[in-house]
């Protein structure tokens, strides 16, 4: 069964992308999350989780950040909360957290999700065997490579198949100190980017918080027009990221996803259809950010 996994980043939000057809939310806070396109609250998140567990569909709480040593001693009564609230699954990246979930014998199902760190089916069985019940691979992979890393896998791998990709992240304030530096305020965290000076069209989006800076793609990825191969190669997990497309725009593209998901289960799916959705989530798009996919359709040989 194909899984349609979307950020949140408010209550009101969860509720349309339920109902736009969504499985699973994907939420959290910063302090144990990374890059959410929102920090929510417990009272916010324990309100989602009742209203996605009342439709039927299920919440994956974020707590891949890295965690250092002044946050290390909070991940037990986090885990607790997220018992409490009967959460369905976790996202850990961080082996500390994970030797913690054993430790305190939590039970909650965990995806393993170190981002640019998955890159084989190797990785992905190496932490099944420490009871991982999904991974997160790597942006950075040719359908080729995922469709090795799928085959040999021994649980479910997810994929992004429309958001931002992120290319650095930096403990450090980056940008805190740059504005410290040019005396100048910083009043606007998330429309900063960077350009190559050589290359005018270079849209490298920056932001801060409270896990460092991080740098994102010029190009956000769609693989709204190849969801085909995905379901050939047994990817049946998809992320929607939302991070850079807010609000009601994001629960339209939402929809088209689901729309899609709903024709390759009927075997409807055609070129005209992919074209038409296509066509609609570039209207829906932050017209100021451009699409591609990757390395999608790399070859692997070429990716160096």
């Amino acid at each position: 069964m194909i899984e349609l996994i979307a950020t949140a980043e408010s209550v009101h939000q969860a509720k349309s992308l339920l109902n736009a057809g969504v499985d699973t939310l994907y939420v959290g806070e910063d302090t144990f999350g990374l890059r959410l396109p929102a920090s929510l609250s417990r009272e916010e998140v324990k309100e989602i989780c009742y209203i996605a567990h009342e439709n039927n569909k299920k919440v994956c709480v974020a707590m891949n950040a890295i965690i250092h040593n002044d946050r290390i001693k909070l991940i037990p009564g986090y885990f607790e909360f997220l018992q409490e609230l009967m959460v369905d699954s976790i996202t850990i990246g961080d082996p500390g957290v994970i030797h913690l979930l054993h430790k305190h014998q939590v039970q909650l199902p965990y995806v393993y999700d170190p981002h640019t760190m998955v890159t084989s089916a190797k990785q992905v069985n190496f932490w099944a065997q420490r009871g991982a019940k999904g991974a997160v691979l790597a942006r950075e992979l040719t359908y080729q490579e995922l469709t090795s890393i799928a085959t040999n896998a021994t649980i479910p791998v997810e994929v992004l198949v429309y958001g931002a990709t992120c290319i650095h992240h930096s403990k450090r304030p980056l940008l805190t100190n740059y504005f410290s530096y040019t005396k100048q305020q910083n009043e606007n965290n998330k429309n900063l980017f960077m350009a190559e000076p050589k290359k005018s069209e270079t849209h490298y989006s920056i932001y801060e918080d409270i896990n460092g800076t991080h740098i994102f793609d010029t190009n956000d990825i769609n693989l709204l027009p190849y969801l085909e191969k995905l379901v050939h190669a047994r990817i049946l997990k998809w992320k929607l990221d939302g991070i850079y497309t807010n609000g009601q725009a994001f629960v339209e593209i939402a929809k088209l996803f689901a729309e899609a998901k709903q024709a390759c289960l009927d075997d409807a799916w055609s070129k005209q259809l992919q074209e038409n959705l296509t066509t609609k989530l570039i209207e829906y798009h932050p017209h100021k950010r451009t699409l591609d996919t990757g390395f999608f359709l790399k070859d692997p040989a070429d990716v160096q």
